[in-house]
């Protein structure tokens, strides 16, 4: 998708930004709001969209404990929102996960306070990060291109791939997933539904292999930002998840949890 003049005078301000060595807040969520990955990728390929800083700063509400986790973590809008939001206070924990290089030398500009990770969710295993209180992500949509699949769900939805994979490192998720993939319906609505007819087969198949049950958050309508994203309008769903309950559901013992990405070294 070609830029637009305004958008491309915005991106390249946004590009000088990241040249600094070291940015401030404001220079943060200036890069956030206008460094286009549509200059450089085309996103369409991979179902991949980075997330309107709103939307994120709302979503951070639901995050409740640390460490924090964030899958395909793009630039790290959810992970800033999530920093931003709780760590004033306390030091906090964050591991970002992303595939793209160029996504994480960005992300690792505007949030060094995380740890930054270049590599595949599909390899998560073999990283042996430990355990995590939260995992939040707003990861691909429906049936992208993937290195491979998750332990249990083997279907084709890109987003319930990486609740699966989640399910086995975090104690509970918030994800932003597309309005069809969640077993209710609130953005954009004027009440709360959690009609069975909102539940796909797609759905329906994903609960039952993987224990995992979506439920609504904090109410938050995501069509407020409909409008916000870069290259595309979609209609999501926040939605969070109870992963202990969810492994209690299919007969797993709970991973113990970890000080491996509690330690000193988490921000080298």
């Amino acid at each position: 998708m070609k830029l637009t003049k305004q958008q491309a005078k915005a991106h390249n301000e946004a590009v000088a930004i990241l040249a600094k060595d070291k940015l401030n807040f404001d220079e943060r969520r200036f890069v956030f709001e206008n460094w286009h990955a549509g200059a450089n990728h085309i996103n369409s390929a991979t179902s991949a969209h980075f997330t309107p800083c709103g939307l994120a700063r709302d979503m951070s509400i639901n995050v409740g404990q640390g460490p924090v986790l964030d899958l395909c973590a793009g630039i790290g809008a959810l992970a800033f929102a999530v920093f931003d939001r709780w760590s004033y206070d306390k030091p906090l924990d964050l591991v970002c996960i992303e595939l793209n290089p160029d996504y994480v030398a960005v992300g690792r500009k505007v949030l060094p306070e995380a740890r930054w990770i270049c590599g595949d969710i599909f390899d998560l295993a073999s990283l042996e990060l430990g355990h995590f209180g939260t995992v939040v992500s707003n990861p691909p949509f429906g049936a992208g291109h993937r290195s491979g699949s998750a332990p249990r769900y083997q279907g084709r939805n890109f987003e319930y791939h990486v609740l699966d994979i989640a399910s086995d490192i975090a104690d509970e998720a918030v994800f932003i997933v597309p309005q069809m993939s969640a077993p209710f319906r609130y953005s954009g609505h004027q009440t709360y539904s959690a009609d069975p007819r909102h539940r796909s087969r797609e759905y329906e198949k994903f609960e039952r292999v993987t224990g995992i049950e979506l439920e609504i958050g904090l109410a938050i309508d995501a069509d407020m930002y409909r409008n916000d994203w870069h290259d595309v309008s979609v209609s999501v769903e926040i939605v969070t998840a109870d992963l202990t309950e969810a492994r209690a559901r299919r007969g797993a013992v709970a991973p113990l949890a970890t000080a491996a990405c509690m330690t000193g070294d988490l921000f080298a």
